[in-house]
Order: C-alpha cells, then structure tokens, then sequence
C-alpha cells in the first residue's frame, strides 16, 4: 500500500504501521484512520491520501511503539484537491 499526505509526501506502510519518507515511526492505521503512538488521531486514510478532518479528530486510538525504519526515496505524488487539511506529521 502506497499513502501521501494531502499534499503530496510519500508516507511508507508496513501495515499496520506507518513511517515517514526518512523512517520515523508516525502511527498505526485502525480502519480508515491513523493513530499516533499516543493514541492521537492524526488523518483519516481516503484513497490513497492521508488527510486531517477536524470532524474525526475527537476519535481516539490506543497507545503503541515502534522502532524506526529505513529512510526511502519515492518522489513526492501531487497535490490533491480532496477536504481537509495536510496532516501534521514528521518528514
């Protein structure tokens, strides 16, 4: 599975976990959405996009750890036009 941000940064998933483009740990996928690894929503997975909707903020996932991974060099994808806002999520 392939996900990028609303505006285009490669995120890499080894389901259910999910990394940045460098390798940081950024959360664990539980549905559509993705949870931070203090149980704090961080985006909601639509398509192939990852995006924050502040209508789905309020939910709330469990805690969880992960080691860091290897960095990757998929390019940036484009800029998708679909609602809510780019997600706040390490690089």
């Amino acid at each position: 599975m392939s996900l990028y941000t609303k505006n285009g940064r490669p995120l890499q998933v080894s389901e259910p976990n999910v990394y940045s483009r460098s390798g940081t740990y950024v959360g664990r996928i539980s549905g559509n959405k993705i949870y931070g690894a203090n149980g704090r929503y961080l985006g909601t997975i639509v398509g192939d996009r990852v995006v924050y909707r502040s209508t789905d903020s309020a939910s709330i996932g469990s805690p969880t750890v992960s080691a860091a991974r290897a960095g990757s060099a998929m390019a940036n994808g484009a800029v998708s036009a679909i609602w809510g806002d780019e997600p706040s999520l390490p690089d």
